[in-house]
């Protein structure tokens, strides 16, 4: 009964001892561990939404791969049907219509009216065609008095439209704006019912070339290409080669300057830097490639938006992808990404609290034993007052006190071996007393070793 008892005391001390020991490292890994997760980023959406418009630049086209091209990653890429670049950037920057990123045409408008849009950079040329009937002219302003098509209110083109030909003086009466429709347009200029159309498209665009190929239609070459480039900075100067359209019937006929506005990938400043960058990584992968007026390599390609580069993309355009995006699929890298903060807190913490935890234990459960070094340090203080017998005997007696209450501490056996100093030191304390009972000659040196 008595060992029964016994044994469920050292359970008793041993559960205290390590809750006693265990319960403030706890805490002090779990303080580690939230402040660690206020830092880590959050895992990325795995929907996307992108305003394209449909008739602006072949950005329809390529909404459809950028869509291919996501769902390879598990990114579902949703699209959001506009009417042009300036209806993009409205969606953008209304936090209530939750688009993420968009295609912009560049020189809709300015980057300094909504901060909240950024850059992830250029993707294409889509140049500016004018068509026209009638004599030859050789810049916007031969078009003032003319009936002309300029594109719908909340596109691109007629925000770049407006731009030449206010530049121009071409924009009030008797010139007359007509918001028509791409096909709408080019249908009417065939038809004769109108006298120019504005046009931004890829030069490898069909309805284009066929457009070109039209009798009495004329295609304007910009002979102040380089005064329109240093006004705006949006512009690119490009000469589309005789003949490259159709070398049998030499379509175009003559060299054409053009002016070229640039495609561009758009987003809202919020948008996740893991999503960011596959973006670009899309775009590197369907954008690279060379075309009548692109380079191959030369896209996509931090340029002049009217919007600031994002972070990300100044990092993308100066080394590239991330490390582990190159290496691992999207979700694992940007798992270990997100994760790789945990370390932190294990090895700032977890590893010297590992180191600290035993010794903790050790030093609670040999402090149990060390107290009582005090009593045996009383003991032989009062010896060296050469007490008398009675005082002599009492100090046996407190002595045999102390080993009887040592002995019924519960102690780990691994600890065991600091019961048995302790009643080693007890033995000598009792020789020593002993000897003075008996009259007999003290031993020299025969003290107790205390523990420091």
């Amino acid at each position: 009964m008595q060992k029964d008892k016994f044994r469920e005391q050292f359970r008793r001390a041993l559960r205290r001892d390590l809750w006693l020991t265990l319960a403030p490292v706890a805490l002090i890994i779990a303080t580690a561990f939230a402040v660690t997760f206020y830092f880590v980023k959050p895992a990325p959406p795995k929907t996307l939404v992108l305003a394209v418009a449909p008739d602006e630049g072949g950005f329809r086209y390529f909404a459809k791969r950028y869509q291919e091209f996501l769902a390879r990653h598990g990114v579902t890429l949703e699209l959001r049907t506009t009417k042009g670049s300036l209806s993009n950037i409205e969606l953008l920057a209304d936090d209530q219509e939750k688009v993420d990123v968009a295609f912009v045409q560049s020189g809709s408008l300015s980057g300094d009216k909504d901060t909240r849009i950024v850059s992830l950079g250029s993707l294409s040329y889509v140049p500016l065609w004018i068509f026209y009937r009638g004599e030859p002219i050789d810049d916007v302003i031969g078009l003032r008095g003319r009936r002309i098509a300029v594109g719908p209110a909340e596109s691109g083109t007629r925000a770049l439209a407006l731009t030449l030909l206010k530049a121009n003086g071409a924009d009030k009466a008797p010139t007359e704006l007509l918001p028509l429709e791409r096909d709408e347009a080019i249908k009417q200029l065939k038809e004769g019912r109108i006298d120019a159309v504005f046009l931004v498209a890829p030069a490898e665009s069909p309805p284009i070339q066929k457009l070109a190929a039209v009798p009495g239609v004329r295609l304007l070459s910009f002979t102040r290409a380089d005064a329109y480039t240093r006004r705006f900075p949006y512009l690119t100067k490009h000469v589309l080669p005789r003949g490259v359209f159709d070398f049998a019937a030499d379509i175009p006929e003559h060299d054409v300057v053009l002016l070229s506005p640039t495609a561009n990938l758009v987003a809202r400043d919020t948008l996740h830097p893991a999503l960011a960058y596959l973006l670009m990584r899309t775009a590197s992968e369907l954008h690279s490639s060379s075309g009548l007026l692109d380079r191959a390599g030369e896209f996509p390609a931090p340029l002049e938006t009217g919007f600031p580069l994002s972070s990300e993309a100044r990092r993308y355009y100066q080394t590239g992808a991330p490390f582990l995006q190159r290496y691992l699929p999207f979700w694992a890298a940007n798992l270990v990404d997100r994760l790789w903060v945990m370390l932190v807190p294990i090895i700032a913490v977890l590893v010297p609290l590992g180191r600290a935890v035993p010794a903790l234990l050790l030093w609670r459960v040999r402090s149990r034993i060390f107290r009582w070094y005090a009593r045996l340090k009383e003991l032989e203080i009062q010896l060296e007052e050469n007490p008398d017998r009675p005082m002599l005997e009492d100090m046996m007696k407190r002595l045999d006190e102390t080993e009887r209450e040592v002995n019924r501490i519960p102690i780990p056996l691994s600890y065991a071996e600091n019961l048995y100093f302790f009643r080693e030191h007890i033995d000598i304390v009792r020789r020593r007393i002993a000897r003075r009972l008996t009259g007999a000659p003290e031993l020299e040196g025969a003290r107790t070793p205390m523990v420091s």
